[in-house]
C-alpha cells in the first residue's frame, strides 16, 4: 500500500502548476480592464533609402486591415503620418508630420478606404466593454492575440 504522505510529494508540482493556471484564469475573468493609454495608433511609416514602389510593397504588410478597439477602455484611433508624402484614411488626408484623432462612441464595424492596406479597406472595429466572466477571459484572449499578430517582425542585429 502506497503512504499518503509519499503520493502528496509526487503529486504537489502538478497541484502547484494546476493552482497557478486558475488563479490566472480566474485573474483574467475577473480583474477590471486597464491599457496605459485610450488610444491606438495607426502609423504610416517613414519611407527608407527603397523607391516609392518599393516602399508600397514593403508597408502593405506592416499595416493591419481590420483595428479592434473597446469602448471605455481603448475607443480612439490615432493616425500619425511620419511619411515624406500625404496619405488618405476614409475622408482624411494626412499631410506628412500630421496626427488626427479619430474617437468612436458607439460599438460596430467601421470601414475606411485605406490604399496602403492590403485590400485597400481598413476596418475598424469596435466592441463593448466585456462583462466580467468569461467574455472578459475571452477579450483578453483576443486581444493578446491580436498584439502577436501586430509585432513588428525585425531581422538579427549583426
Amino acid at each position: 500500500m502506497i503512504a499518503p504522505d509519499s503520493l502528496l510529494r509526487r503529486r504537489r508540482l502538478p497541484c502547484a502548476v494546476l493552482g497557478v493556471l486558475l488563479l490566472a484564469l480566474l485573474w483574467g475573468a475577473l480583474a477590471p480592464l486597464r491599457t496605459p493609454r485610450q488610444e491606438r495608433g495607426l502609423t504610416f511609416p517613414a519611407p527608407g533609402s527603397a523607391g516609392a514602389a518599393g516602399l508600397a510593397a514593403a508597408r502593405a504588410p506592416a499595416l493591419p486591415r481590420e483595428i479592434r478597439l473597446t469602448l471605455g477602455v481603448q475607443d480612439v484611433l490615432l493616425l500619425r503620418n511620419l511619411d515624406r508624402q500625404p496619405h488618405v484614411f476614409g475622408p482624411l488626408q494626412l499631410l506628412p508630420g500630421q496626427e488626427f484623432r479619430l474617437p468612436f462612441e458607439q460599438a460596430g464595424a467601421y470601414d475606411y478606404a485605406c490604399p496602403d492596406v492590403a485590400g485597400g479597406i481598413l476596418t475598424v472595429r469596435v466592441v463593448r466593454l466585456p462583462d466580467p466572466g468569461w467574455e472578459r477571459l475571452r477579450w483578453r484572449l483576443g486581444a493578446l492575440m491580436q498584439t502577436l499578430r501586430t509585432l513588428p517582425i525585425m531581422a538579427p542585429q549583426k
